[in-house]
């Protein structure tokens, strides 16, 4: 029977580059919920080979946060991603990370590598989950509605600097700073893709780590609108995104008291409550913000 991965639950995911192993321990030992290490663009095409192994004896050296030790591999269409795959796999990190995807074939092609680095290290087949950033290429943006039932993905997550290098843009943002309609587009599509693929949408990078207030905004923003975590880039803004990302008291209350209203009211498809109409909609997402707290 195939491994069934679940919806990614982490709220913070912490890049970290793969030829410093002082990064990597500072990352870890953190509160990041999981730490992505780096061997695309944090590491130099020069350092690469020197990192793989750095990174394969670092999650060798700490089993008891393997599953928090995540991987990103050099993107397929270059010459790294199975030397990178090959040197980590015995490893047994907690997870992949696969960039600049074209589309879902590229997902599936990584599945036959893991497929077999794993059998041939003795960890389960199927076993290791993939985050995929599926907005960094023009063509990826045209099937980010196709993960669904793709192997091994638990999250999908969306990038916008390589997505502007793809297209030749000379920026991808407005003159306030907001980002311009594309990427706008990028973001809504990482959501709606997720949504159809039964995932976890996660937020990208803010590069401005410094910036903590408008972070949480952002956070708090994407959060609303269906995303459940956001990557980053500095130790700093890990406990930032982890609250935004975290449903308050009042929040987890209110939706107690909806769920509650409709278990006393069993069959009903709408109710008043508080001086509006809910109908089912309002429960099922209240339902969900519990499943998020560990409530329900």
């Amino acid at each position: 029977m195939p491994f069934t991965h679940q919806p990614a639950t982490a709220r913070s995911w912490l890049f970290a580059p793969g030829d410093s192993e002082k990064k990597m321990t500072k990352a870890m030992e953190g509160e990041a919920d999981i730490v992505l290490i780096d061997l695309e663009d944090a590491v130099a095409p020069d350092a690469k080979a020197a990192a793989r192994p750095m990174v394969h004896d670092f999650i060798k050296a700490n089993p008891a946060q393997r599953a928090r030790l995540w991987v990103r591999v050099n993107p397929l269409d270059g010459p790294h991603t199975l030397l990178d795959l090959a040197a980590v796999m015995p490893a047994h990190p907690g997870g992949i990370m696969l960039p600049k995807v074209y589309g879902r074939a590229d997902v599936e092609k990584l599945d036959h590598c893991l497929s077999a680095l794993e059998v041939a290290n003795g960890i389960e087949e199927g076993s290791t989950p993939v985050i995929v950033l599926i907005t960094e290429t023009a063509e990826a943006m045209f099937h980010t509605g196709s993960y669904k039932g793709a192997p091994r993905v638990t999250a999908l997550t969306w990038g916008a600097e390589d997505l502007a290098d793809s297209i030749g843009a000379s920026s991808n943002r407005n003159a306030d700073g907001s980002y311009s309609f594309t990427y706008e587009l990028a973001r809504s599509l990482t959501v709606l893709g997720a949504a159809t693929a039964g995932v976890t949408a996660i937020e990208t990078i803010s590069a401005d780590y410094k910036d903590l207030e408008a972070l949480r905004a952002r956070a708090e923003k994407v959060r609303r609108d269906g995303y459940r975590g956001m990557m980053a880039i500095h130790p700093a803004q890990v406990p930032v995104i982890n609250a935004a990302f975290t449903p308050t008291e009042a929040e987890i209350a209110e939706a107690q008291e909806v769920v509650d209203v409709f278990a006393a009211n069993p069959g009903v498809g709408a109710i008043g409550w508080k001086g509006g109409m809910l109908d089912r909609p309002y429960l099922a997402r209240a339902e969900r913000l519990l499943r998020q707290a560990g409530k329900l």
